[in-house]
């Protein structure tokens, strides 16, 4: 009679099922989990209308939920919870910065929460010419930048501040250099001065420097002369004759009569005709009672007017006159006969268009 022999297979227990059913769902759900979180930190969660990409800004001491509240209308985000969970597991709460930043389509939410932490700002191109008061560069200044206008007018008007550069209220708009520049939009006003002192130096280089001794002037003196020079023509070709024309008289000892101080001083840049009352007002910057320079520019001295003053031309005229055909060009005299005559003309052809101011 054969025996039966015993099976050597051994059903699992119900514990051990038991345990490798959690596992398993544990190893699942870990996958599950972590593909999440990984999702999460690298898949793109930036979209943005422009396909270049789209700059936020995040003002000084924003805290994260201000933040997250300015990235949420801003609606750049694909996924505004995944954002704030990344964030929070990246430590950014504890580490925002103030700045403007570039946010690039398809930037993931660890991409942009590393640059937001590093404080990797785009600057901002700031472009500034023809500009007249300080009023009118605080406004620009104050569109471009976190810069207040009234801070930075009153930084303009502080002889204590302004000494440090070698400044007085006066000769404060001497300083600037109209040119575009790249600079970070947390700039406040002081910064931005400091910032505008290192780009003069540049431009004061040792070339420039000597041709304004040459010429037995400093660069802030320059500067007021260029200014003058600029508001006499526009047009760049003439200007190094009128700033020869203004160093003859300054050589010679006679008052410059620009009419552009005497517009300054009334503080109204569209007279078209100066009036012989008008000679008359009592300021330091009428050139029709004052020798010599004003006291500081009359607007911010464009490049051309500086470097039309560096490099003025060499001539004998002493007077200058708008031309009749009112072209922007200016008819020049050596003596004061062929001004009056020059004048003249010029006086008919306002009387004959009408205009008495």
């Amino acid at each position: 009679m054969a025996l039966k022999r015993r099976s050597t297979t051994h059903k699992p227990s119900r514990k051990w099922m038991v345990i490798m059913t959690l596992t398993a769902l544990l190893v699942i759900a870990g996958l599950t989990g972590g593909y999440r979180y990984y999702k999460w930190f690298f898949s793109s969660n930036v979209q943005v209308n422009n396909t270049e990409g789209h700059y936020i800004y995040i003002p000084n001491h924003a805290t994260f939920e201000e933040v997250t509240a300015l990235i949420e209308r801003e609606k750049i985000l694909i996924n505004a919870a995944s954002f704030k969970t990344v964030a929070q597991l990246m430590k950014y709460p504890e580490a925002i910065k103030a700045g403007r930043y570039w946010v690039k389509p398809q930037m993931s939410n660890h991409q942009l929460i590393t640059m937001l932490r590093a404080g990797r700002q785009s600057p901002v191109k700031f472009t500034f010419n023809n500009i007249r008061t300080r009023e009118d560069l605080a406004h620009i200044v104050s569109q471009k930048l976190m810069t207040d206008s009234v801070d930075f007018i009153r930084l303009l008007n502080n002889n204590d501040i302004l000494r440090d550069y070698n400044l007085t209220h006066e000769t404060a708009l001497t300083l600037f250099i109209p040119n575009s520049y790249e600079i970070y939009w947390t700039t406040d006003a002081k910064g931005f001065l400091e910032r505008m002192q290192k780009e003069h130096r540049r431009f004061w280089n040792e070339k420039r420097l000597q041709m304004a001794a040459s010429a037995n002037l400093t660069p802030t003196e320059v500067s007021i002369l260029a200014s003058i020079v600029d508001e006499e023509t526009q047009k760049n070709d003439e200007k190094p004759i009128v700033a020869g024309l203004y160093l003859n008289r300054l050589r010679k000892g006679i008052m410059l009569q620009a009419d552009p101080t005497v517009k300054f001083a009334l503080g109204d840049f569209a007279i078209k005709r100066i009036l012989l009352k008008d000679l008359e007002i009592d300021s330091p910057y009428n050139t029709y009672k004052h020798a010599g320079l004003p006291p500081g520019p009359i607007r911010i001295a464009s490049i051309s007017g500086i470097d039309a003053v560096l490099n003025a031309e060499k001539h004998e005229y002493y007077y200058m006159c708008a031309k009749e055909d009112f072209s922007g060009y200016h008819n020049f005299a050596k003596t004061l006969s062929q001004h009056n005559a020059n004048a003249a003309r010029y006086r008919n052809a306002l009387r004959e268009r009408k205009i008495w101011r």
